[in-house]
């Protein structure tokens, strides 16, 4: 018998499809993939979809309305950082890790402890009875609970902030050490997975039917028009997108699996689109006045005592000649005094950074602004934008922040260089037409249309786990009967009459293939069923 070699898993085509992209360069056509690694049709098709989804990599579509894939030629992971981002980040990760073990615990001891040295001092020359009690008292208690918290407080929430924290009922406050922490490195912010953000992508192709272009993504995530098509080439490998060009030469990505349902027709509320989900401005620490008026009194208290107790008289023994107690010299001085000073200076240093982040998303909200009314604009019956529109459509929105009409400007002319918008100068300055935004809109609108994803049905159920041995019995006749009746209806053509005899050889068919093709009209066929035949694929 021949020898057949196994089929290959989905990790070797994988495989297979990276290295011909990386001889490829990254550019490269479903033919081209197919002739570089001899897999069929669908299995380099389903490879290509998957690497979109772990590569950096989207999809063009030519004039003839092929599609090409394109990614980096040194496929680089989506996910993947450059070695110094995750140096730094693993650095700082690290040092906030160390610096709040101690944080909290060393501010409130060394307050304690200058605070009973300093009365100490004060009452040198008096009986020192009542400082010496010893044991742990009620103030002690006192003391630590404040300083872990309430009883109602998770110990592993997050702080986002006395905006967020005045909210909680009383008991449930967050405990002194979260706002300390968020003194020094800012109040914390949740990091969602890949997983929670695709959720509102998913409710929104459910919204459109199923079917989704570029443009929509930007229209509710507010992206750049290369990072859109970038994520919908990973939407389409991670939830069996197929990528269509519609007639106008728009790729369209359908998603048909996601409009099956087991509870009938698919029904999903739009998202919020981009320009309603603006980013607040950074706060430095999160936490009231009061809270940082006190956390930063308290911390002020110990760095003048350190240098009073312990750095003061180092320099003055020095001076003299006179070598004092290491203890107090490195407990009472070098390390209290190192300790409140990087207290105060992280969050200068953050505070630098804090108003470069806050540019960028002020920035980004002017982006997201302008795109609500350029998309408005674009597919109502006002098709132009003015530039004086933008600057009192932005700046009526955004009334706490400080707009430069220069920002705003900038921001329009970049979205039109995005979008190939067209333009022209009038008496009260330029205008865009941003026409390739409706365009794609009615293109998709088109496809949902003709393809009505939302129509889609589950058939009968042939299979179900919890069957007993006669439910499945019963099912697999009911199935056999629908089957049969589907036959008898629609392979009758295929089966020509038993009155009409012949003889052929093998070799025969192969003799008169030639012939045949180049004789008269051929012999009308049989019609093929229609439910016979191959259904469509999606591409």
């Amino acid at each position: 018998m021949p020898d057949i070699s196994p089929v290959s898993t989905p990790a070797e085509s994988h495989a297979t499809v990276v290295s011909a992209l990386r001889k490829l360069r990254g550019h490269a056509t479903l033919g081209d993939v197919i002739a570089a690694t001899g897999l069929p049709d669908q299995e380099a098709e389903q490879s290509l979809k998957g690497l979109l989804e772990r590569y950096r990599g989207h999809l063009d579509v030519s004039d003839s309305g092929d599609l090409l894939y394109r990614f980096d030629p040194r496929l680089i992971e989506r996910d993947r950082e450059p070695f110094g981002v995750r140096f730094r980040r693993v650095a700082w990760a690290a040092f906030k890790t160390g610096f709040k073990i101690c944080t909290a615990a060393m501010l409130v001891v060394y307050f304690v402890v200058f605070v009973a040295i300093v009365i100490a001092l004060a009452f040198a020359n008096r009986d020192d009875e009542g400082f010496g009690g010893g044991g742990l008292g009620l103030g002690d208690l006192f003391l630590i609970h404040w300083l872990l918290g309430g009883r109602g407080w998770d110990r592993r929430s997050l702080y986002y902030g006395d905006a967020h924290a005045r909210r909680l009922p009383k008991n449930a406050r967050p405990p002194f050490y979260k706002k300390v922490f968020a003194f020094i490195f800012g109040p914390e912010e949740p990091q969602p997975s890949q997983l929670q953000k695709d959720r509102s992508v998913l409710q929104l192709i459910r919204a459109r039917r199923g079917v989704l272009a570029a443009p929509e993504l930007i229209e509710h995530a507010g992206l750049a028009i290369d990072q859109a098509s970038q994520e919908m080439g990973r939407l389409t490998g991670a939830y069996g997108g197929d990528p269509k060009v519609s007639e106008g030469g728009e790729v369209v990505y359908a998603f048909p699996g996601l409009m099956k349902s087991a509870h009938g027709r698919v029904r999903a509320r739009e998202p919020k689109p981009a320009w309603m989900r603006l980013e607040y401005r950074k706060k430095l620490t999160g936490n009231s006045t009061g809270s940082n008026v006190g956390i930063g009194a308290m911390n002020g208290f110990n760095l003048v005592a350190a240098s009073a107790l312990g750095i003061m008289p180092t320099i003055n023994a020095a001076s003299l000649g006179v070598a004092l107690d290491p203890l107090i010299v490195w407990g009472l001085g070098v390390v209290p005094a190192t300790f409140s000073g990087l207290f105060f200076l992280v969050p200068a240093l953050r505070a630098v950074a804090l108003r470069g982040e806050n540019r960028r998303r002020l920035r980004r909200n002017v982006r997201r602004l302008l795109l609500g009314l350029v998309y408005a604009r674009s597919v109502g019956t006002v098709r132009w934008v003015a530039v004086s529109d933008a600057v009192r459509h932005v700046t009526r929105a955004l009334k706490g922040w400080r707009v430069d009409p220069a920002t705003i400007s900038a921001e329009l002319e970049r979205l039109a260089a995005e979008f190939d918008a067209d333009v022209e100068k009038g008496d009260d300055g330029y205008r865009y037409r941003f026409g390739r935004i409706r365009e794609a809109f009615v293109e998709a609108e088109l496809v949902r249309r003709q393809l009505r994803l939302e129509d889609q049905r589950l058939g009968p159920v042939v299979y179900a786990t919890s069957d007993t041995a006669a439910e499945a019995s019963q099912r697999d006749i009911d199935a056999f009967d629908r089957e049969l009746a589907r036959a008898e209806v629609d392979v009758a053509g295929y089966v020509p009459s038993p009155t009409r005899v012949g003889y052929e050889e093998d070799f025969e068919v192969i003799m008169d293939a030639a012939p045949a093709a180049r004789s008269g009209p051929r012999r009308p066929q049989p019609r093929r069923p229609r439910s016979l035949r191959s259904p469509p694929r999606w591409r």
